[in-house]
């Protein structure tokens, strides 16, 4: 509460900084969408999104092991916005080829798919146990 008067005092206007808070998000979800329509491979990484918080609600998933997911589900996502920033950036700056530019693309890709492996390794760690225990006490 102190900030907002503090910050109120400064500008007069705590109303004009709620407003630019709310356009920033506004911006920011603008960015999740433009990735969401344009890129296959981010709409791939929600579907599995959507399929691991599935999967994990049915197997009763522990809190610790909710954390990791959430963590895993974070990092690729993250990534998969850097990806598209870097490569939109590359694009722009070097419309043409240029090996150096493409370099900076498959760097950039290699960083998604680190963090696609840590995920799928997380995933595996996880959920193969449980699924493992589930299948035996079915049979």
């Amino acid at each position: 509460m102190a900030m907002f008067c503090k910050y109120q005092v400064i500008n007069g206007n705590l109303l004009n900084y709620m407003k630019k808070l709310i356009r920033s998000f506004g911006y920011a979800f603008k960015g999740v969408a433009y990735a969401t329509t344009s890129q296959l491979n981010f709409r791939i990484h929600l579907v599995a999104t959507v399929l691991v918080v599935i999967l994990g609600y049915c197997l009763k998933i522990s809190t610790s092991e909710w954390q990791w997911v959430m963590l895993c589900i974070t990092i690729v996502l993250v990534t998969e916005i850097f990806n598209t920033m870097i490569e939109t950036l590359v694009d722009l700056v070097s419309p043409g080829y240029n090996e150096k530019a493409g370099r900076i693309k498959d760097m950039s890709a290699g960083a998604v798919v680190i963090a696609a492996i840590f995920a799928l390794a997380t995933g595996l760690i996880i959920f193969i146990p449980k699924l493992l225990m589930l299948f035996s006490h079915a049979a």
